[in-house]
């Protein structure tokens, strides 16, 4: 009573790897074919089983990226950035200089755009220029209301003086 033994199909691996350029844990032979693969013990023969689909070089294997979309959007809620999750200090993560760039240069593009539009006149163009860079506008709509109370001013004294 001799048990049906499992074919060795090393050499058929071995040579299929060499043949398609890939390792050994890439090369898929058909389980269901294991007769017609033992059976092929040259690189033609490897080459023929490969051609008729009795080995198949698996694709790689790529590293998921679903875990990482699923805390970028957590991360994006305000999840997982408290203070254990920082390495670097305040001032590297976002620093304080590219902030006031930012803010400037926001401030000086709509006064020198009011100024082209002949909103307001160069004095009070240069004096709020000054005043931007004195820091006395904390955003655009401050600047803005200060903008709209100086215009009324203006108003209120050309109307005093034309009476």
């Amino acid at each position: 009573e001799k048990k049906n033994k499992m074919v060795s199909l090393k050499l058929q691996a071995r040579l299929a790897a060499k043949v398609m350029k890939c390792g050994r844990g890439r090369v898929w032979l058909d389980p269901n074919e294991s007769s017609e693969l033992a059976a092929a013990n040259s690189r033609r023969q490897v080459e023929k089983c490969i051609k008729d689909g009795f080995i198949i070089k698996r694709p790689t294997n790529a590293v998921s990226r679903f875990r990482w979309r699923k805390t970028l959007a957590a991360k994006r809620k305000g999840r997982h950035t408290g203070t254990g999750k920082r390495k670097g200090t305040r001032e590297a993560r976002m620093p304080s200089k590219e902030l006031w760039v930012r803010r400037i240069r926001v401030l000086r593009r709509l006064l020198s755009k009011f100024r082209e539009a002949k909103k307001i006149d160069k004095h009070s163009y240069h004096t709020m220029y000054l005043k931007c860079k004195g820091n006395v506008f904390k955003n655009k709509r401050t600047l803005l209301e200060h903008i709209h109370k100086e215009k009324g001013i203006k108003a209120r004294e050309k109307g005093i003086k034309a009476r």
